[in-house]
């Protein structure tokens, strides 16, 4: 059997033996049809089994977009939602908002800086 099989049945193993596997942040990249039957490999193996978490900002419906053309986006989807427990979260991601705090700091800070570094009126005496 050839070394690079070997290595993809020991990983593959290895991503079915914990009892919580976290895949985080499907959906922000596309990814072939072999990233999706691996993935598939993967759920199936766990499937009722074990638990997976999975975090994606992409609807299941849109999963094509990131699977394209992969035939087994269908049953990946039916075997993640099968028993699963859906958590939708909605508002502004904590990264923008800390971004946008940030932001807001450092135009504070320039504008002291600025106001500091200003000379100021001398009274006429």
């Amino acid at each position: 059997m050839p070394t690079t099989r070997i290595a993809l049945r020991r990983r593959l193993a290895l991503y079915s033996r914990p009892r919580l596997l976290l895949i985080d942040e499907i959906g922000y990249l596309s990814y072939s049809n072999r990233h999706a039957d691996l993935l598939f490999e993967i759920v199936s193996r766990r499937y009722q089994e074990k638990s997976t978490l999975i975090t994606t900002n992409k609807p299941f419906a849109e999963w094509n977009q990131v699977f394209p053309n992969a035939s087994c986006v269908v049953s990946l989807v039916d075997r993640l939602v099968h028993n699963a427990e859906i958590v939708q979260i909605e508002g502004e991601s904590y990264r923008l908002k800390e971004a946008k705090e940030r932001s807001e700091q450092r135009r504070k800070q320039r504008a002291a800086r600025k106001t500091k570094s200003r000379p100021q009126p001398r009274p006429d005496a």
